[in-house]
């Protein structure tokens, strides 16, 4: 259970556990013991929780009440209704041109402008390019974008292994560069230990696996370039280089094909958990060595306008970026919204996505001994 959810129990049980009596102190007014007897429950059940967790056989659960009345952390769209914060494979013949579009990708994130029609959430970017020197980068690169110089685009050409400290190494640039949005790992094999099970099933999802939770830890975007098996399948993402396990772990996945290597157009097949499956045609200009986009097989379904949200980003502005109350002074400021004030805030826990991709508000949830409140935060990018 969160340690913010609700909290059930008879006060009497506090003297139990602390050895006290609530009448030794006649002089305290009731508030006061009211408020003493809550801080003494919670600290009561902070030890309870405590030992509860260092119990190897303890299972953790949450009840479906205890999930709507948790704000979790937005999945972040890095390309709009392309990349969300997680971790992605990107999977290709080699010299098919991953690494170009790779280049393309982390340029226009590091930059804040719109790769084709895809708007993009600017931050900080790492490209791994274990596969690359640095006189090989900067000739693509300034074929590629010219010479003008972006200080949020940032390579490295080697890197420890991952279970050898590559996730510290990470950590540490993450650190340092706040706000990073994206990493781009050139190639899966550059990154992994050749051992016993190198194409085991558990091996392949392990390491996925690790990746992941550094991304989501970070609330990021790590991107991981893969190569195909040379045996053909029916589905596309079959032809992933390895066993199930490396699509399993995996957030989404990008699956680059051409019907010949020499041609310079190239189909893009995407699937993924936190975004609509899609067909992309795409392109590639020798000339300046980018990918331009021709068309989209799949039309994608935009959710409706939710009155409920569109509410809720009239309360912060620019002017007035951040708002802090309860569920019942935030109805006063909504016109038109008539439900009881725990369904609000549990709409609102439940629609953290939409808030922050389509108005950049941050919503947190917090509960303290006057009742729950609610703070909303206008992020800069909206402001």
């Amino acid at each position: 259970m969160p340690l913010n959810g609700k909290m059930t129990a008879s006060v009497s049980s506090v003297g139990a556990d602390d050895g006290q009596s609530l009448s030794q102190n006649p002089n305290e007014s009731i508030s006061k013991i009211s408020e003493k007897s809550k801080d003494e429950f919670e600290e009561g059940f902070l030890r309870r929780r405590m030992r509860m967790l260092s119990n190897p056989d303890y299972l953790h659960t949450v009840s479906l009440g205890e999930l709507y009345d948790t704000a979790y952390q937005p999945k972040m769209q890095i390309v709009e209704n392309l990349l969300t914060s997680g971790l992605y494979l990107f999977v290709g013949a080699p010299k098919i041109g991953k690494s170009f579009f790779m280049a393309q990708l982390g340029y226009h994130v590091s930059c804040g402008t719109p790769i084709w029609e895809y708007a993009v959430d600017k931050g900080p970017v790492l490209y791994l390019a274990l596969e690359d020197n640095y006189a090989r980068l900067q000739k693509r690169l300034s074929q590629m974008f010219g010479v003008e110089s972006v200080d949020d685009f940032h390579f490295a050409t080697s890197a420890k292994y991952l279970k050898k400290g590559l996730d510290g190494q990470l950590e540490k640039f993450v650190r340092e560069h706040q706000d990073t949005k994206l990493i781009i790992i050139d190639t899966l094999q550059k990154i992994r230990e050749v051992g016993g099970d190198k194409y085991s099933y558990a091996g392949d999802y392990e390491i996925v696996a690790q990746l992941k939770q550094f991304a989501d830890k970070n609330n990021i975007c790590v991107v991981v370039i893969h190569h195909t098996r040379k045996a053909s399948a029916s589905d596309c993402f079959e032809m992933i280089s390895g066993t199930n396990g490396l699509l399993g772990a995996a957030d989404g996945a990008f699956i680059m094909q051409k019907e010949k290597r020499t041609d310079n157009k190239a189909v893009l097949e995407i699937v993924g958990r936190d975004q609509q499956d899609q067909r992309l045609h795409l392109l590639f200009d020798r000339e300046h060595c980018v990918w331009q986009f021709e068309k989209a097989e799949t039309e994608l379904w935009k959710e409706p306008p939710d009155p409920l949200l569109d509410a809720i980003a009239k309360v912060v502005s620019p002017d007035s970026p951040e708002w802090t109350g309860s569920a019942s002074e935030l109805l006063d400021k909504l016109d038109g919204v008539d439900v009881q004030p725990n369904v609000l805030t549990r709409r609102l826990n439940v629609n953290t996505d939409g808030l922050w991709n389509e108005h950049g508000i941050r919503i947190e949830s917090n509960r303290t001994h006057a009742g729950r409140t609610i703070r909303l935060t206008l992020s800069d990018r909206k402001a």
